[in-house]
């Protein structure tokens, strides 16, 4: 009988940022014959629609602390001792031979579970400041793959750069040539994370409304708003006669931004390898209320190579936006170099190294174990 292929269970949820690094790590795996298993919360699942169909899926119970009201926070500890439960039942009946998280609440159960094992594990950090389960986790993994360089780790972490993988639909539009704004049609893509962000739902619509009538009429936007700006977004783009398609999710995002002119975005990690990977001109708008402001230092490396123009919350309004907007519009020179810079900072090959350190683990904790008398093969 053959050895058997190797096993990776990879936890991920919460975030589209999360969900579709680790998409981008199973996609690979899967390329290289291993049997992949996704673990998340029932929020990461609604970003799972893309991933492929011979994946595995588990929803797990998680929680945090960080959110929601007093008896929410009271019932966390033991939503999460229920997922717990359940990772370690599950890499009991079948044991991983690693377990990969990417941040997030819902990867504290397969973490966990890996650690009371002794499975061979790992953290990927998007972000350019570990999240708050990733630094617990830090030092009780066997890597921390970082998607930012350089990232303060914890004393004993065992830190690696890698980048951050993108998806496989990106990379199939990996530096498509970039068309320059002219005086037909221009398209402008707005994204605010997977989930999509009420403050750029608020200022883009204003600040395109209020561009020059002669470029605001050769306009094409792409917005992605939540669910409840939708509507009002969509009645405001039609107000100011700006052609505009309002969505809660894009799933066709890689071929809109391969024709986007320019990128007005939220500064997470994952968009910001996304807009570099296939290189476009972007207006950077980080989240001030995240995390010891790690969309700022995400936004810092393209924006001081001359890749993006970064305005903080504190700055922003339709008028600041706008100026923004006109001076890459109309100086189709500095938006194609915005492009260049952008594409010259994309890592096109973090999800092969990822895989190549998780193959590594696999292999050296197969080898320090006995040969197995069965020789069972899956």
């Amino acid at each position: 009988m053959g050895r058997r292929r190797f096993y990776a269970l990879i936890a991920a949820g919460g975030t589209g940022g999360h969900v579709f690094s680790a998409q981008s790590l199973a996609e690979e795996l899967l390329q290289r014959g291993w049997h992949v298993k996704m673990s998340m919360d029932a929020r990461g699942a609604r970003f799972a629609s893309g991933f492929p169909e011979c994946i595995d899926f588990e929803v797990i119970s998680s929680a945090t602390f960080a959110r929601g009201g007093l008896l929410s926070r009271f019932s966390a500890p033991f939503r999460i001792l229920a997922g717990v439960v359940s990772a370690l039942a599950g890499m009991i009946a079948k044991r991983p031979d690693v377990v990969v998280g990417f941040g997030g609440y819902p990867t504290i159960p397969s973490l966990s579970g890996a650690w009371l094992l002794r499975i061979p594990s790992m953290i990927h950090e998007q972000n350019g400041v570990l999240g708050r389960v990733n630094r617990t986790f830090a030092r009780r993994v066997d890597k921390v793959a970082c998607g930012t360089w350089p990232l303060e780790l914890p004393s004993g972490a065992n830190g690696i750069h890698v980048g951050n993988p993108v998806r496989a639909e990106i990379l199939q539009r990996a530096g498509d040539e970039y068309v320059k704004p002219g005086k037909s049609e221009n398209r402008i893509v707005v994204i605010g994370g997977s989930q999509g962000a009420r403050l750029l739902s608020d200022v883009v619509p204003e600040a395109i409304a209020e561009l020059p009538e002669n470029l605001r009429h050769h306009l094409k936007v792409s917005h992605q708003a939540r669910d409840d700006d939708a509507g009002r977004v969509s009645r405001q783009y039609a107000a100011y006669g700006i052609a505009a398609e309002v969505e809660t999710f894009f799933y066709d995002i890689a071929e809109r931004l391969s024709k986007a002119q320019l990128v007005v975005s939220r500064a997470g990690a994952a968009s910001v390898a996304d807009i570099c990977v296939i290189g476009r001109p972007s207006i950077l708008i980080p989240f001030a209320a995240a995390a010891h402001d790690h969309q700022t230092t995400n936004a810092k490396p393209l924006v001081e190579a001359g890749g993006a123009i970064m305005i903080s919350e504190s700055e922003l309004s339709p008028s600041a936006l706008g100026a923004g907007m006109s001076s890459l519009l109309f100086d189709s020179s500095s938006a194609a170099e915005m492009a260049k810079v952008a594409l010259s900072l994309g890592i096109r090959d973090a999800q092969v190294v990822l895989a190549d350190l998780v193959e590594q683990m696999a292999g050296n904790a197969r080898r320090c174990k006995k040969t197995d008398p069965t020789g069972e093969s899956e």
